[in-house]
């Protein structure tokens, strides 16, 4: 049977997720009696490098490609040293993705053509705002009085893209339209792990940006999705 990347990262979060899960269960004696009230509720700002799979033949990501995302999670602490916890949220991310893919739009429709080597062009990307609900399983080593440690959250995150824009400028002209093919409901995996300040961010999604049956103009059907590799950054 052949599996696919994307099932080796599905296979790969759901064993985190299950070793978490079941690490969570397990009782913990301490020394000191926990807070009960202490919870990590956070603000959190995310940047991030955006890199398209699944493109068609020809197509290449130029300049850099970027994401922002910010938000707030509530926690949901899940043990009673609450240092194991579910998180839930509501954010924002607005997302730029560089390409040679330009889109043109037509009485008949959006059509998407690879840019002629001679054409010269200086911007051609796709650019995205979404609202977006974070679901995380939070692991971390801190405690009510300790707010450097370590942290791993994994966990799903849907989102709705309320905009989606496709702009070019070349030698043939400046175009930007609101493009209707793209698919306003995302959702995808996501991991954030590491100490204090710093975190390394992954986002893994898991459906295309474009609606079902989108192609070039050579008849070549595309479904890239987004992988977004960053830095978040968490605020109490």
């Amino acid at each position: 049977m052949h599996y696919s990347p994307k099932h080796f990262v599905i296979i790969l979060f759901s064993f985190l997720l299950g070793t978490l899960w079941l690490h969570a269960q397990e009782e913990v004696i301490l020394d000191t009696i926990p807070d009960e009230n202490y919870r990590e509720d956070q603000f959190y700002i995310g940047i991030t490098y955006n890199i398209l799979q699944n493109r068609p033949s020809e197509v290449s990501q130029n300049n850099f490609s970027s994401g922002i995302h910010l938000g707030f999670i509530r926690d949901f602490p899940i043990n009673e040293n609450r240092n194991k916890a579910i998180g839930i949220g509501i954010g924002y991310s607005y997302n730029s993705y560089f390409h040679n893919l330009k889109a043109t739009e037509t009485d008949n429709g959006i059509v998407y053509e690879v840019i002629n080597g001679d054409e010269n062009f200086s911007r051609n990307k796709y650019r995205t705002h979404e609202v977006e609900l974070p679901i995380e399983f939070r692991w971390r080593t801190s405690t009510a009085t300790d707010y450097k440690f370590w942290r791993i959250y994994a966990g799903f995150k849907l989102g709705y893209m309320f905009s989606g824009i496709s702009k070019f400028i070349g030698d043939s002209g400046k175009l930007k339209f609101q493009n209707d093919d793209f698919d306003s409901f995302r959702y995808g995996l996501t991991l954030s792990a590491g100490y204090n300040t710093w975190n390394f961010h992954l986002y893994y999604g898991l459906n295309a940006l474009f609606k079902d049956g989108t192609s070039t103009n050579t008849g070549e059907r595309f479904e890239m999705s987004a992988i977004k590799v960053g830095l978040m950054f968490y605020i109490l």
